[in-house]
């Protein structure tokens, strides 16, 4: 296995049009919905990330039969409750949050225990959050009292409460207890602050019982169980936070645009986009179109001459979580100082990256204030970095990997970057796509 890649050259300018790998939320979403309906689903476009093939794994485990034949991935659900395992198994989250809490979320009404683990970096986040609501559905966890992987679940029969709050913005979260609550013959209620809405889509795509009322800051879920629900066909667009990487490695190399296509431009998932429309980027958002509760566009983009600093209101937070790291590495070529605030959540991802990048930016000569909370960045229009940098130590967090992928290709400077086998925990074919648009690197 390659150990670290070496950047020594900036990328040249490019005029291209690519298409990204296919949406992670809503790949693992349509293989635990699969695997819950009647019937054979077929699904196209699916992410072959590790977290992805990590959740066709754990199916598997759990009984589910799972083939690929051409781009499409036909899965035979067993139907709600109906899942045929052996005793004392043990499920592999790997790096996947997502994974982790929504499986959690699927067994609640396991009659056996279950073993849940993740890797090295998963097995660090805090599980309270999920816990805390389950056990309050029905499941019981062991060891009681712990709130980190690996743990066992098991369905008890002790449902205290039918009405939650989701304080923290957390799309995780609330589809954790919207999946849970699917298994249940009664109604719960979900107080949620604004986050992700692609469970909410599911559920209305496969019809399940469901009424939603959304006010400025929080949605009011109504959910009530049922005993079964059909299979589907779903062709899922591509990631827009993949897409990111590639819309900030084309802003910040001069003279340069690119249009990907297909993409997934859920309304929740836009907060990157606007925040960096207020910080001068222009976008072209083309080919709008409805699928399944989603939509679809492609998205064309143009560096910009300047980048201008913001003070990010905090409204689009819950919708930017994953790609707060290359908006960081953007502001810090703004002409200005930048102001992001309430963004704790970022320390309980797959590494505590504010943190991280704060010691990053600081590591590239740019200035910078960090908190527990929030992040004030001096940003520095002329940047060019001529040093040796190297990059690790990061938990392998795939998001790290890659924002520093694009600063080295866009900064300059002589650059090693560990662990370039994180990228295939969400976007595999990223360092394919790096190379297709003339960026040089050389895998060590």
């Amino acid at each position: 296995m390659k150990k670290f890649i070496s950047i020594k050259k900036k990328i040249k300018k490019f005029n291209k049009v690519i298409n990204v790998d296919g949406d992670k939320s809503i790949s693992i979403r349509s293989l635990i919905f699969a695997s819950l309906a009647t019937g054979k689903s077929k699904i196209k476009n699916l992410l072959e990330s590790e977290d992805v093939l990590n959740t066709v794994n754990c199916l598997k485990t759990l009984g589910i039969i799972i083939h690929k034949k051409n781009n499409t991935y036909f899965v035979n659900g067993v139907g709600i409750n109906n899942f045929k395992y052996k005793k004392k198994i043990t499920l592999d989250a790997g790096n996947s949050g997502t994974l982790a809490r929504l499986l959690l979320s699927t067994l609640i009404n396991s009659p056996f225990k279950i073993k849940l683990t993740g890797d090295h970096s998963l097995s660090k986040r805090d599980f309270g959050r999920i816990i805390d609501p389950l056990t309050n559905l029905g499941a019981q966890f062991y060891p009681q009292n712990k709130k980190k992987l690996p743990l066992m679940i098991k369905k008890s029969n002790n449902k205290k409460k039918s009405k939650f709050y989701e304080k923290k913005g957390s799309a995780q979260v609330k589809s954790a207890i919207m999946i849970a609550a699917l298994q249940k013959k009664s109604l719960t209620k979900i107080i949620a602050k604004k986050s992700r809405n692609h469970t909410e889509n599911f559920f209305k795509f496969l019809n399940i019982p469901t009424k939603i009322k959304k006010t400025k800051k929080l949605d009011y879920i109504n959910i009530r169980g049922v005993e079964k629900f059909k299979s589907f066909n779903y062709n899922i667009p591509s990631d827009i936070s993949s897409s990111l990487f590639f819309i900030a490695l084309t802003i910040l190399t001069e003279s340069s645009q690119i249009k990907i296509k297909n993409v997934n431009v859920n309304s929740t998932r836009l907060g990157a986009i606007k925040i960096l429309k207020r910080m001068g980027i222009k976008f072209e958002i083309k080919n709008i179109r409805s699928y399944k509760g989603e939509k679809i566009s492609d998205i064309k983009v143009n560096s910009p001459k300047t980048i201008k600093p913001i003070d990010c209101p905090i409204k689009f937070n819950s919708s930017a979580i994953d790609e707060f790291l290359i908006i960081f590495l953007i502001a810090a070529k703004a002409k200005g100082i930048s102001y992001f605030k309430d963004i704790g959540e970022l320390n309980q991802k797959e590494s505590p990256r504010l943190k991280i990048c704060s010691k990053f930016l600081t590591m590239i000569g740019i200035k910078n204030k960090c908190t527990s909370n929030s992040i004030k960045i001096k940003g520095n229009p002329n940047l060019q970095l001529k040093g040796n940098y190297v990059m690790k130590n990061f938990l392998k967090d795939h998001r790290v990997f890659m924002m520093s992928t694009i600063a080295a290709l866009t900064l300059g400077g002589n650059w090693k970057i560990y662990d370039p086998h994180s990228a295939n925990t969400s976007f595999p074919s990223f360092l394919k796509l790096i190379k297709k648009l003339g960026g040089e690197f050389i895998l060590n």
